[in-house]
């Protein structure tokens, strides 16, 4: 015998049934389209956010969208050149790869990063599946610069593989390693890779996971947060050099994919607890939206946030288990 005193959430009746009634219309529209997760940050270092944000994506899954996880790691990568002794240098925001730092590279990508994701979703069931850039050529790449060594400029992805994977009800999760017509490998940016990838997918959005709120037009003046822009604002921002630094490979891989056809673009605070789904299932959102057009942008506002981030947490880890 059980006792509903036993049972009992912190939600009330009332608030239960106001968020999923507010994010009904979210799930109806977000339901059999393609949204593209860029993962990294500090929401992927640490091991609580980290099975947060994978039960977030397949609960995601579970209502019907079709996600693809793309992933980097820096710091991770950091940390192993620094165990065997080759130095972390950066020009302009890439990084330096050497021959024997790509091989460690794709050796922290794709054997330790790329697998510590998969077995985070899957521990909700068999749902994801592994990819290397390599793989079939879905990163195709050329070098971007001699000075910067291994460091790729994406020329191809095959979005006919990825597409085949998701069609079979599979989650990618794909390391931004990329392959050459040589055969050689390259590091890519994972933003960049995020957005070339959203757009040969033909994704409704791309997400990009960070750490911070979003997009400000002055990153010293906090007030300054952008919720939503449109794709000419954008660049408008990215020519005038006015966006801090770190921003700008984000800001312009949106911008590509924007400009490839998917219809909104995201930027959000990954280690805000359930950001992805307060982002996309509620009406307030937490971080910043570019749109593709006026039209978008109009019919797409998010005023300040007002759902408390637990209760569409415990909503995710209720469903995700229950599956």
């Amino acid at each position: 015998m059980k006792y509903a005193r036993d049972s009992r959430t912190s939600l009330s009746s009332e608030e239960t049934a106001q968020l999923l009634f507010e994010a009904l219309p979210w799930v109806k529209n977000l339901t059999g389209k393609t949204v593209v997760i860029k993962y990294g940050g500090a929401a992927m270092v640490d091991e609580r956010l980290r099975a947060d944000v994978m039960s977030d994506i397949v609960l995601l899954k579970i209502m019907g969208m079709k996600p693809v996880i793309v992933h980097g790691g820096g710091k991770d990568i950091n940390a192993a050149l620094k165990r065997n002794d080759i130095p972390v240098e950066f020009r302009d925001g890439q990084r330096v790869t050497s021959d024997d730092a790509m091989e460690l590279v794709r050796e922290v990508l794709v054997g330790k990063v790329n697998g510590q994701l998969v077995a985070a979703v899957n521990h909700h069931g068999d749902l994801a599946v592994g990819v290397s850039g390599a793989d079939a050529g879905t990163i195709v790449a050329e070098q971007l610069a001699p000075e910067l060594g291994r460091v790729g400029r994406i020329t191809r992805i095959n979005g006919d593989y990825l597409n085949s994977l998701v069609e079979n009800d599979y989650i990618p999760v794909v390391a931004t390693v990329g392959v050459g017509e040589d055969g050689g490998f390259f590091n890519i940016n994972a933003d960049v890779a995020a957005g070339h990838i959203a757009s040969a997918l033909g994704a409704h959005k791309v997400i990009f996971l960070t750490d911070v709120d979003g997009l400000y037009e002055d990153f010293s003046d906090k007030d300054s947060l952008i919720s939503n822009l449109t794709l000419e604002e954008a660049r408008s921002m990215v020519d005038a050099g006015v966006i801090d630094s770190g921003m700008i490979p984000k800001l312009e891989s949106c911008i590509t994919a924007l400009e490839g056809g998917v219809f909104r673009a995201h930027i959000i605070n990954g280690t805000t607890p359930h950001s992805l789904l307060l982002e996309l299932l509620t009406d307030a959102g937490v971080g910043t939206v570019i749109h593709s057009s006026h039209v978008a942008y109009e019919h797409d506002r998010h005023p300040v946030p007002v759902m408390a981030p637990h209760a569409l947490g415990a909503f995710a880890a209720r469903l995700s288990e229950n599956n």
